[in-house]
């Protein structure tokens, strides 16, 4: 009886490759990153490298694309919620803008770096 090299499982999601008498889940399972973004790849490579275990299982159970659009999302949300509260509390404001640009786009621009590392804290690299 002559088996196929690669079978797919549609309950699952996995493709399989023959080993011998064995079928065994294909070492370089894809997933569909289509609605991931910058925050989603950052905290791929992230999960990847730091949290093996993490990876390894959303990738095995057909997750992986989602729950990286999903944390690309929570941490876009997140960014531009802090930018706008912090820009308040500091007076960084269209008037600003309207009369002294230079200033008002260097002192957003530091706002923006203060976001960024408290998303990548609180959800990129945890």
């Amino acid at each position: 009886m002559d088996m196929d090299r690669y079978i797919y499982d549609e309950s699952n999601g996995l493709w399989y490759e023959l080993h011998g008498d064995y079928y065994l889940p294909c070492d370089t399972p894809t997933f569909n990153a289509v609605n991931v973004g910058v925050w989603g790849q950052r905290h791929l490579r992230f999960i990847k490298e730091h949290r093996k275990a993490v990876f390894a299982n959303l990738l095995s159970r057909g997750v992986l694309g989602d729950y990286l659009a999903d944390i690309d999302t929570q941490a876009e949300d997140m960014f531009l919620r802090l930018v706008d509260q912090i820009a308040e509390r500091e007076g960084v404001t269209e008037q600003l803008k309207a009369e002294n640009q230079m200033e008002w786009v260097q002192r957003m621009n530091n706002i923006r770096n203060r976001a960024t590392e408290v998303v990548n804290d609180k959800l990129i690299y945890d």
